[in-house]
């Protein structure tokens, strides 16, 4: 439960500034008083209970390529007794390739993973020795396949576990020459919708970070971020659905993680790819690694210009007694736009339990749009008047980002102490001129003079990040506590100025130009502890999170002070069974904060009869989220089955009201609850060394309460949405990937949401002796990715389409400096989440 506290202020006092100095410190208090309390428990602990039954041996062991020595993550190992050959347990390798795993005395293990020849070994079993460590296990190309292992023992596209779901870049073809956008939707159970919006699961509250961190590279609360970093980037995305309290309570429906390129391995290394596309792009990115002794430093540079169309139409039908309003409106824009984005950094190994890593990112570009709505009127039926409105835009936008993170391993493994500062700067500079002219119902000019009209909007972003994460093993193998503080700082300005020319001078136009600020200061403390026993895993943690937000409207001197603070617990239990089954089940709470466009009540002035804002007494949205997921691996295919429901207040959502004169306001509203029941499946398939299968299928039931509104403010919906990529390896050295993509139609608040299917196909083939690999893809081959909606209310109906890009095809050449496709398993990636792993890892 929340507890709120509201006051009002005319600016951030002495009072105010204290009360933040104390929490910080406060917290400060109980990270080092809950460090010494881990302390007390190591030296107080006993030894690891014994129990019944025949005695088991501890196998563990690492499970790696025998020609590179990179992990093989997922590998299956299965135990056999000697006697009868029958199977004895068995389990699967971490992300690093490692297993501990328990097999009675008198056994063997046969070691498999896709692509690689099937080892089978003796296990040196010593009288009184109850634990074995047979250290590497080297695994070979498959000889049936060694001419191409490149190809067919590759990292597959997607990796599927319990906790988390991993997309891997590199082998998604469709991706190549695109942006972070592009790579989110074709994601499993992510969807990014024809605006640019992601949801997780279907659901809209999803935080998404940079290398395990909030970065300002995303923006606040909108995907102009994500299309200005390219795919060339990027190594993978990682899908939590289901966080512990390790990571920040925001994010309803989960967490997205990019993780960026970044390598360590010795010498210089890199890849460097080029890209052109229709409609017009260019695009080049560089990612160089160089390792010598202590220092390993690294370089990413992405260059990208892009052209886009796009376009849709509404009809707005108005009732006001006997007089029925109809507007059709028709919008065509141009985007064009150049972004560049740099990042460079170096890795200093103090000793081998002690690394310093410190980089900066840069990012700035420049776009320009221009965009045309026609609005056609009538009233009952008769035409009165063409109205065209013509926006001009212009953006000017830059991003810098530090960071500095400090690791300190202690004795023992996964004893370690992780310390991260980040500060970003972030500055957007929007203008935009407007014209409006008006014609008669056969667009003849009417007379009436051009109405003109400019905006122009300043935003300057700054945010402090301060984390600190401890882990400390306690005892038993998998025994471990962890802590870790947080604080977040940030601070928004945005000035807003809408101006209209009178014939003579420009002149502001009162009610739309103002000067917002923001001002959003967070804190939290979590400890988790969690354990293994035999079969049996469990964790559990809580997190306490402080929010202190502050808004204020200078020029109305209209202020916002709020408050809040909550505590956010997280369980999971997992259960590995036979036959290669694993079980887990959790529940953790989250939260959804407002962001800083959902409290700015500026209106958008783009449309002169829909405007869009914010609602400055918008609440924080909560989530109880509770999740059953069971994996089963076979020798080529793997399964994760999840059933999970969801119960939300103060569910944060886009309303629209229209006004008797035919104009529309949206504004999100705190609605009363939600209730998401869902049943999701993703898979991976090898039928034949040549063609792979995966995908992902999710069903799901909401239940949307908006009676704190109204009557009408109320949805039941059933639907689904599929996704199924097909790969083939052709002739050695060429693949083609297809991949199809359903969503089906559902019911929202105030109408209903159609259906939208689409397609997107790829091919590429290995060139230069396979350092370099030439990519042509096509998304949206129909050009169907549009969205079209009903939306109604008592006084109003509106039907509309609306499509943010129309079809793309891109051509890419990539090519690889002392750099081989990865394969099977691969090292883990840089970044992630400081070196954690994800839930029920214990």
């Amino acid at each position: 439960m929340l507890i709120s506290r509201i006051a009002k202020k005319g600016s951030t006092s002495f009072n105010s500034i204290f009360k933040r100095q104390l929490m910080i410190r406060l917290f400060t208090c109980l990270i080092f008083a809950l460090l010494l309390n881990t302390n007390l428990a190591e030296a107080q602990r006993g030894g690891r209970g014994q129990g019944g039954g025949p005695p088991m041996i501890m196998v563990k062991g690492k499970v790696v390529d025998g020609n590179v020595g990179s992990p093989l993550e997922f590998a299956t190992l299965t135990f056999f007794s000697k006697r009868d050959s029958s199977i004895k347990g068995g389990g699967i390798t971490d992300l690093d390739g490692a297993f501990n795993l328990e097999t009675p005395p008198g056994t063997f293990v046969k070691v498999e993973f896709i692509g690689f020849e099937t080892r089978t070994m003796d296990i040196p079993f010593e009288r009184g020795k109850m634990e074995i460590d047979l250290g590497a296990i080297p695994l070979v190309a498959d000889a049936a396949v060694l001419n191409e292992v490149e190809v067919v023992a590759e990292k597959s596209t997607m990796q599927i576990s319990l906790d988390k779901k991993v997309f891997n870049v590199g082998k998604d073809l469709s991706s190549r020459g695109g942006s972070a956008e592009d790579i989110l939707d074709n994601v499993p159970s992510v969807e990014v919708d024809v605006e640019g919006n992601v949801t997780l699961r279907g659901s809209s509250g999803v935080r998404i970070f940079i290398d395990g961190k909030p970065s300002g590279l995303v923006g606040n609360g909108n995907t102009n971020g994500l299309r200005a970093i390219p795919a060339n980037l990027i190594e993978k995305v990682e899908v939590i659905t289901n966080p512990s309290a390790r990571y920040e309570a925001e994010g309803t429906a989960g967490i997205i993680n990019i993780v960026l390129k970044k390598d360590r391995k010795k010498g210089i290394n890199g890849s460097f790819d080029l890209t052109l596309g229709i409609p017009e792009t260019y695009g080049a990115a560089i990612n160089m690694n160089f390792r010598r002794n202590k220092f390993n430093f690294f370089l990413n540079y992405g260059l990208q210009y892009r052209t886009s169309f796009g376009g849709g139409f509404t009809d707005l039908t108005t009732f006001n007694g006997d007089t029925t309003y109809l507007s059709n409106q028709t919008r065509d824009f141009n985007r064009s736009g150049i972004n560049n984005n740099i990042r460079f950094g170096a890795d200093y190994y103090f000793s081998e339990k002690s690394t310093l890593t410190t980089g900066m990112t840069y990012r700035f570009g420049e776009d320009n749009n221009d965009n045309e709505v026609i609005y056609r009127d009538l009233v009952n039926n008769t035409p009165l008047g063409i109205t065209v409105r013509k926006d001009d835009e212009f953006e000017d936008e830059s991003n810098l980002e530090y960071f500095v993170t400090h690791t300190q391993k202690f004795k023992g493994k996964g004893h370690e102490l992780v310390t991260d500062i980040r500060f970003s700067d972030n500055t957007e500079v929007e203008s935009s001129d407007f014209t409006e002219t008006y014609f008669d119902a056969d667009l003849n000019p009417t007379g009436i003079a051009n109405l003109l009209q400019r905006s122009r909007n300043d935003e300057g972003n700054q945010q402090l990040q301060i984390q600190v994460d401890y882990v400390k093993p306690l005892g038993g193998r998998d025994q471990k506590f962890e802590t870790g503080i947080r604080s977040s700082l940030r601070d928004i300005r945005n000035d807003y100025l809408v101006e209209e020319f009178d014939d003579v001078n420009w002149k502001s136009l009162e009610g739309l130009s103002n000067d917002f600020i923001y001002d959003e200061n967070i804190h939290s403390l979590y400890a988790i502890y969690g354990n293994k026993v035999k079969k049996f895993s469990y964790q559990v943690g809580v997190r306490g999170e402080l929010t202190d937000l502050y808004t204020e409207l200078e020029q109305t001197n209209e202020v916002n002070d709020t408050m809040y603070a909550g505590l956010f617990p997280s369980v999971f239990l997992g259960y590995e069974a036979g036959g290669q089954n694993s079980f887990q089940i959790s529940y953790s709470r989250r939260l959804r904060r407002p962001r800083f466009w959902d409290l700015n009540p500026f209106f958008t002035f783009s449309d002169a009869r829909n405007f869009f804002s914010g609602n400055p007494n918008l609440g924080p949205e909560n989530t109880d989220s509770y999740e059953l997921s069971h994996i089963k691996y076979w020798g080529k295919a793997s399964l994760t089955t999840s059933i999970y429901y969801r119960h939300s207040t103060d569910v944060i959502q886009r309303i629209t009201f229209v006004n008797p004169d035919g104009t529309s306001i949206t504004q999100p509203q705190n609605l009363s609850t939600q209730d998401n029941f869902g049943l999701e499946f993703t898979y991976n398939i090898q039928p034949y060394k040549w063609w792979r299968l995966s995908g992902n299928f999710n069903f799901f039931r909401s239940i949307t309460d908006g009676g704190n509104l109204g009557d009408s403010f109320e949805a039941d919906t059933y639907s689904w949405f599929t996704r199924m990529t097909s790969r083939q390896t052709l002739w050695k050295d060429l693949d083609i990937q297809l991949r199809g993509n359903y969503r089906a139609p559902r019911e929202t608040t105030q109408g209903r949401a159609k259906g939208i299917a689409s397609l997107d196909i790829a091919m590429s083939k290995d060139l230069f002796k396979k350092n370099g690999t030439i990519t042509f893809s096509v998304r949206d081959v129909f050009n169907s990715r549009k969205r079209a909606f009903i939306t109604e209310g008592p006084n109003f109906f509106r039907e509309g389409e609306f499509q943010w890009r129309a079809r793309t095809a891109m051509l890419t050449l990539s090519y690889r400096l002392n750099q081989k496709k990865q394969r099977g398993g691969g090292r883990r990636g840089g970044g992630g989440y400081g070196g954690g792993g994800g839930e029920g890892e214990f």
